[in-house]
């Protein structure tokens, strides 16, 4: 983790406040990074980037992505969607093993 030292106008703090509030519990952090994800998503980044997750039942018992927690078979663990960018090597660095999330995870991002 790194500190960044840089100043926001009222307006934009007072934005950063209420989404931080509204969908990360008060965490201005993870509010940046997603604004940040989605300005590479519409300004046409290079590599991949996770838009959403699809909730699936695991067919056997598997481990989250993030956490790395177990978890059983027919537990309901999420897959992440990808988006492409416009790099030409992008397909070749999409992560080939199998991404699964746990909820606590999904849920902090």
């Amino acid at each position: 983790m790194k500190r960044l030292n840089f100043t926001l106008d009222d307006d934009t703090v007072d934005l950063l406040t209420k989404l931080s509030e509204k969908f990360y519990k008060g965490n201005k952090s993870q509010t940046v990074r997603a604004a940040l994800e989605s300005l590479a998503t519409h300004a046409g980044h290079d590599g991949w980037v996770i838009t959403g997750y699809t909730g699936l039942r695991a067919s056997e018992d598997s481990e989250c992505h993030s956490c790395g927690k177990s978890y059983h078979e027919g537990e309901l663990l999420y897959k992440p969607v990808f988006e492409r960018g416009s790099s030409p090597g992008a397909l070749r660095s999409i992560p080939q093993e199998e991404w699964l999330e746990c909820t606590r995870c999904v849920e902090s991002k």
